[in-house]
């Protein structure tokens, strides 16, 4: 993909392709049956990757493998080849289920991981009798259910919807010879080791695990030392490392500014398609409409939706029917979309090791690709965990957006060209003149009436009065003369007794 001469010049930390790649050694020079040779040859393939070359003779001779690889290599095909041609031994034509049990079981983390492998396999074994099948949550368990009793030697599957089909007592796994974990780092991220411990133990002691990440943590090495025997560890890069191929740009914006981020550089690199990461499922939901009010075609892809409604839109996506796929981490492993240009973090990844998975849905199979990471402020810490994980120097750079937002057009008389513009005063009451819905303004400019002035309390000369006492005060008994003065045996300092109404006690 060629440089856009409108962005920054790429700098030195962002990995180049290759001047020229090397092919591998064919396929055909392994000692395989014609039939997968032939199903190898229909899928476009000759030359294998470094991982095949490497892990595919371990896996013939039956030995346990742990395989680390960049996403998008090929591990899918390093492990189903081998496996289909160590089947091959027990392919028959019979109708009978018991002729055709469970004999290689593959757990995958995701349903769409489970469903893309579940096609790979479909592909390499189309020329053969054996059987496959894929199981996974989200969706009624009849039809599955009907698949396994008829019998199938190849089943993948996620842990939970195995569990379920165990317990019911529709699969049978006693007679399974090798067992392959893809994606293991993301199944312990995810809480499923509880549920891999459940059905390792369902499965023979003597068996062939292979173990398959694109990256490799203590906790899995923990797992390999549990459930390999003297495991052979195949790695063609180092572990975490990004491919290559994929230029990796980020870009230090704001919040408001990364949707306009986004549509300038598809405009830009004149890009047909991209999946766009975020971090929350209501995030993406969000995200898909807003592009779509933008007017770009688009899908949103998260755990909420149903399967069939996640399943209808990785098909719009690869038929060329959805410009934009805003997905979270579910689409960060096993989608294989052939040839996809770029891939935007919209949110930079709470785990680091889930940004090599996301940018690696592009670049594949030695194509290049473009992967933008979108970082605000807050990310600091997250774009650190990302550069201790990748062992890389990020440089973040700066984006300068165009101004395309629409303008307000100003409102200017033909009478006032050439004339000084007005005083501040009176451009201020023309821009609101402009910008005031007509009937509010007609409100303002009307002239005060009668009834829009304030209404004075109506006067009553009675209640307007002031307060005029009327009398003494005393009570009307009290109001008798006083009595004339006698000669009283009693001493003047004692009073005499004050009259009381009869109303209180008093005498009439």
């Amino acid at each position: 993909m060629n440089q856009d001469p409108a962005l920054p010049p790429l700098e030195a930390t962002t990995a180049s392709a290759p001047a020229a790649a090397v092919p591998g050694p064919r396929f055909d020079t392994l000692p395989l049956d014609s039939k997968l040779l032939r199903a190898v040859a229909d899928s476009g393939y000759t030359a294998m990757t470094p991982i095949q070359a490497k892990a595919i003779p371990i896996v013939l001779e039956g030995r346990d493998v742990m395989g680390a690889a960049q996403t998008g290599t090929g591990k899918t095909a390093a492990f189903t080849i081998p496996l289909l041609q160590k089947m091959l031994r027990h392919e028959n034509a019979s109708a009978s289920p018991a002729r055709h049990p469970v004999r290689a079981l593959v757990l995958a983390p995701t349903r769409e991981l489970a469903d893309q492998v579940a096609n790979n396999v479909k592909t390499y074994a189309k020329h053969t009798q054996l059987r496959s099948t894929v199981v996974f949550g989200g969706i009624d368990m009849k039809p599955q259910t009907l698949v396994l009793k008829g019998g199938v030697e190849v089943l993948i599957a996620t842990p939970g919807r195995l569990l379920d089909h165990i317990e019911a007592r529709q699969c049978v796994l006693n007679q399974v010879e090798y067992v392959v974990l893809d994606e293991a780092d993301r199944m312990l991220d995810i809480g499923f080791l509880p549920d891999l411990q459940r059905i390792l133990a369902y499965l023979p002691k003597q068996r062939q695990t292979l173990l398959f990440s694109a990256t490799f943590s203590p906790e899995i090495k923990r797992l390999a030392q549990s459930y390999l025997q003297d495991p052979v560890t195949v790695e063609v890069a180092r572990p975490n490392a990004t491919a290559s191929t994929v230029e990796q740009r980020f870009y230090g914006v704001t919040d408001d500014d990364k949707r306009r981020v986004i549509r300038q550089i598809l405009k830009q690199r004149e890009l047909s398609q991209a999946i766009v990461f975020v971090n929350s499922k209501l995030g993406a939901a969000r995200l898909a409409r807003s592009f779509e009010r933008d007017g770009l075609r688009t899908a949103a892809l998260h755990g909420d939706k149903s399967q069939d409604e996640r399943l209808k839109s990785l098909a719009a996506f690869k038929a060329g029917e959805v410009d934009l796929l805003v997905a979270t981490d579910v689409a960060a492993r096993g989608l294989d979309i052939a040839d996809l240009p770029a891939v935007f973090n919209f949110d930079v990844p709470f785990n680091a090791e889930d940004y090599v998975h996301r940018i690696g849905r592009t670049g594949r199979a030695g194509a290049s690709g473009l992967a933008v990471t979108l970082v605000t402020r807050d990310d600091n810490r997250l774009v650190g965990d990302i550069e201790k994980l990748i062992k890389k120097k990020l440089d973040i750079e700066s984006f300068e957006l165009e101004d395309d937002r629409p303008r307000r057009p100003r409102v200017r008389d033909d009478e006032d060209e050439g004339r000084a513009p007005p005083a501040r005063a009176e451009r201020d009451e023309g821009v609101r003149a402009t910008r005031e819905p007509r009937e509010a303004r007609e409100i303002r400019e009307r002239p005060a009436r009668e009834f829009d002035r304030p209404r004075r309390a109506p006067a009553d000369p009675f209640f307007d009065k002031p307060y005029e006492p009327t009398g003494s005060g005393d009570a009307p008994w009290e109001k008798a003369a006083a009595p004339a003065p006698s000669r009283s045996p009693l001493s003047p300092n004692i009073r005499p007794k004050k009259r009381v109404a009869s109303l209180l006690g008093g005498k009439a």
